[in-house]
């Protein structure tokens, strides 16, 4: 089992080495990128069948027992987000090399393997982390190997995006730094479940200001409101693999830190009233941004910040119910981000850009792509019987049972948040998908259907297609999701199989 929980960070990272040793043979990298992840694939699927049922399980690196070395721990929330983003990584990974096989990506492939992989393990790494200071590195490895992969394909405009995108994150990371210090200034430790034993003689007040500082920091690259506004200055403009990875993941792994810090190191502090506001006001500002773009990416990327506040809500209720109903609106929102900004890549082969002003007549042009659209952006809105239903029924009926003014007002806003998103996606598909396509439309798709990439169109279609069965599947598994999720938030607000599985000997 230990050799298990290491795989998911080490497989990734041998992987990168092997495609950067492969780079001037680009069908062998892409076998390796591709076999990598399915390895990561099969890894985490054995460690959620190993910890669906509550499980905990910590592998000390190097046999250095916790709390001096590093600690890697899987339970059912770190098993099912590894098994969900390693399953969305190798469907984008195979999108990409679509685009490369019809030379629809400026991007160089010989790098985007290597840093791809590097991604991959940053994001795995940030799941398993036992410490606080090695999630901190899984952050960095995640948001370095970002910084390179937004600048693919480089534009004046990618440029500055990532100028934006570094700076905010380099600002995260010095408060994410300052909080890890203090942490350790207070209880001489940064392992979690060691924290999570010591802050308890904490004054009340000190562990408060903490419990601030570090949803600041998850905040920020989170993009929760008010600290929301690189993400839709950065996301549109990256080439097509990349904001779809992004958009899936980063924002999530965010979410994930906040939720294992916020339950198990501040749980006996409640700042569930400040996340509630956070929450409301995150629904409310980012849709209210969606409504008035004028292009498909920007607009998503506003629903994206939208809906985060969903999440944000369901914590802030500090109930089973709620933190399960979080549970799983993460995985329905990492699997229909990733959908629809790969359909948006695909609109952009007969349109070469995602602008609302000169696109019309999409379902004329393929009707394929605009079901690829409709399922995806339904369940985004949450309509019945989508994954995003089932997601938005899990929170609101937790809010129900929790009661109180504020939660009201919260599910208020959850219902109209659903309302103007549905208004979105009705604006997005009256003004692309109906009417009479352009001239130029129609010869693009005459010229796609004969062109000597057709290959590697299709390819890019059917991974397209694979990701929304994938978001049908997460509809169509609601009970045994919502079964694990229920078992991963009863441990989460527990926090006992967490110590005892890593300090054995200090449980209380």
């Amino acid at each position: 089992m230990n050799l298990l929980i290491a795989v998911p960070f080490v497989v990734p990272l041998l992987g990168a080495a092997a495609t950067l040793l492969l780079r001037r043979a680009p069908r062998a990298q892409q076998v390796a990128s591709a076999v990598t992840l399915a390895v990561v694939i099969a890894d985490s699927t054995l460690l959620l069948a190993a910890t669906a049922d509550g499980t905990v399980v910590a592998s000390q690196a190097g046999g250095w027992a916790a709390p001096l070395g590093i600690t890697l721990v899987v339970d059912p929330l770190a098993a099912l987000l590894l098994l969900v983003s390693s399953v969305v990584l190798l469907i984008v990974l195979l999108y990409a090399i679509g685009q490369d096989i019809s030379g629809l990506s400026r991007a160089v492939p010989q790098v985007f393997h290597p840093i791809y992989l590097v991604l991959t393990a940053g994001v795995c790494l940030s799941f398993l982390s036992g410490d606080l200071f090695n999630l901190f590195v899984g952050f960095e490895i995640m948001l370095t190997a970002s910084y390179a992969l937004i600048t693919q394909a480089p534009t004046r405009a990618r440029v500055r995006a990532s100028m934006i995108y570094t700076v905010v994150g380099l600002t995260s990371s010095i408060f994410f730094l300052t909080g890890i210090a203090l942490v350790y200034a207070l209880t001489g430790t940064v392992n979690l479940a060691d924290v999570a034993e010591k802050l308890g003689a904490a004054p009340a007040g000190l562990r408060m200001v903490l419990a601030l500082l570090f949803l600041v920091v998850f905040g920020i690259k989170a993009a929760i409101v008010p600290m929301h506004f690189w993400l839709p200055d950065s996301y549109p403009v990256a080439i097509t693999r990349i904001s779809a990875i992004f958009a899936a993941l980063l924002t999530k792994v965010a979410v994930y830190a906040i939720i294992r810090t916020q339950t198990l190191l501040f749980g006996r502090d409640d700042v569930s009233t400040v996340m509630m506001w956070i929450a409301i006001a995150t629904m409310v500002i980012g849709i209210l941004g969606a409504l008035v773009q004028d292009d498909i990416n920007r607009i998503m990327s506003f629903a994206l910040v939208s809906h985060i506040g969903f999440m944000v809500f369901g914590l802030a209720l500090n109930s089973v119910a709620g933190i399960a109903g979080v549970l799983v609106y993460l995985v329905h929102h990492i699997v229909v981000q990733a959908t629809l900004f790969l359909v948006n890549g695909l609109i952009r082969q007969y349109v070469g850009h995602t602008s609302l002003r000169s696109i019309r007549g999409l379902t004329v042009v393929s009707p394929l792509l605009a079901i690829f659209f409709f399922l995806p952006a339904l369940s985004l809105a949450g309509l019945p019987p989508m994954s995003g239903f089932v997601a938005k029924v899990a929170l609101f009926q937790a809010g129900v049972q929790a009661g109180g003014w504020l939660i009201y007002l919260g599910l208020t806003a959850g219902v109209l948040t659903s309302l103007f998103t549905l208004m979105a996606i009705f604006r997005v598909w009256a003004r692309a998908f109906w009417g009479t396509p352009l001239p130029d439309m129609l010869e693009a798709r005459a010229e796609l259907r004969r062109g000597p990439d057709f290959v590697g169109r299709r390819l890019m279609a059917a991974t397209t297609g694979t990701m929304v069965g994938v978001g049908l599947l997460v509809a169509a598994a609601a009970g045994p999701l919502t079964d694990i999720a229920f078992t991963a938030a009863r441990d989460l607000l527990d926090g006992r199989a967490y110590i005892e599985a890593v300090l054995p000997e200090g449980a209380p």
